[in-house]
């Protein structure tokens, strides 16, 4: 097994390698995204430097064990990344932490972080000390891509869908999903989504014409960067989460900003990305409002 800095022909893609199986799919995901971008590849694992059993006189034991499984899921990793992508440069690493914590630490340097699903319910991925998905997603200091299903790539033409809602935090993830997008010569399905208030009065059609203006604006600038993706834009009346989801039916991937910085529990990730995780089935890309 080798091991190598994050330092080198450019800020790598981490992938954080899973001891369970929850197969192949993030780790090609990752190789490709690393090959595409002429990035190395860094395979993360972490094992809790203290973990401890009922009987503590075990504890050298378990962690060798941990040790040793954590180097075996590592390698047939790289064996499957190494073997789709012969030239790609691969690392792996064992972090001797927490998984959320290691793999929000390797984020700093780190291009994307991408994740697999172990398809954990909703109580377990806010508070297990397994789950990954919702406080790296919260934390990251880079755009986090949770691979839970394969992308979409027999639609013809193939997309990106975005999720866009006027605010600050949206910038980044515009320029993420416009590159993301021409890089895999997609279109672009850019989508704001708005529910009419449940008491009080609407001009309807005034909203509607702000938010279609505000719509358009939000990616100004973008397509001179990117003459080449098609873009539309979309405006639909219903929940975010429903309307993203259903947009990302057949997508390429689903990018949406995240507001702010929760806890490692997770829970300020904000209640779109959130939403995301559970009901979509293309790849999730969560893209951080500023860079950290």
């Amino acid at each position: 097994m080798t091991s190598a800095s994050s330092d080198g022909p450019g800020r790598p893609v981490v992938l954080g390698v899973d001891a369970h199986d929850t197969g192949s799919m993030p780790t090609v995901w990752a190789a490709d995204e690393a090959a595409r971008r002429g990035l190395p590849l860094r395979l993360v694992h972490a094992v809790p430097s203290l973990y401890r059993e009922f009987r503590p006189s075990d504890e050298g034991h378990y962690h060798k064990m941990l040790r040793e499984r954590a180097d075996q899921a590592l390698d047939r990793a790289a064996a499957t990344a190494r073997e789709r992508h012969p030239g790609l440069s691969v690392a792996t690493v064992v972090a001797e932490d927490v998984p959320a914590p290691a793999l929000c630490r390797e984020s700093r340097h780190a291009e994307l972080v991408v994740l697999g699903s172990r398809r954990l319910s909703r109580t377990a991925e806010a508070l297990s000390a397994y789950s990954v998905i919702v406080p790296v997603s919260a934390q990251a200091h880079c755009p986090v891509v949770v691979v839970r299903d394969p992308e979409h790539t027999t639609q013809d033409p193939p997309y990106v869908v975005l999720g866009v809602d006027g605010s600050p935090s949206s910038e980044p993830a515009i320029d993420f999903a416009f590159a993301f997008a021409d890089e895999r010569r997609a279109a672009l399905r850019v989508l704001w989504a708005w529910q009419r208030p449940l008491v009080g009065k609407l001009d309807e059609p005034a909203t509607e014409q702000l938010l279609r203006r505000m719509l358009f604006e939000s990616t100004a600038g973008r397509h001179e960067r990117h003459p080449d993706v098609t873009v539309t834009h979309e405006l639909v009346h219903g929940h975010p989460v429903e309307e993203l989801a259903r947009a990302a039916e057949h997508a390429l991937a689903v990018v949406v900003g995240r507001r702010g910085n929760g806890g490692f529990t997770g829970m300020r990730l904000g209640s779109v990305p959130h939403g995301l995780l559970r009901r979509a089935h293309c790849p999730i890309v969560t893209v951080p409002a500023h860079p950290q």
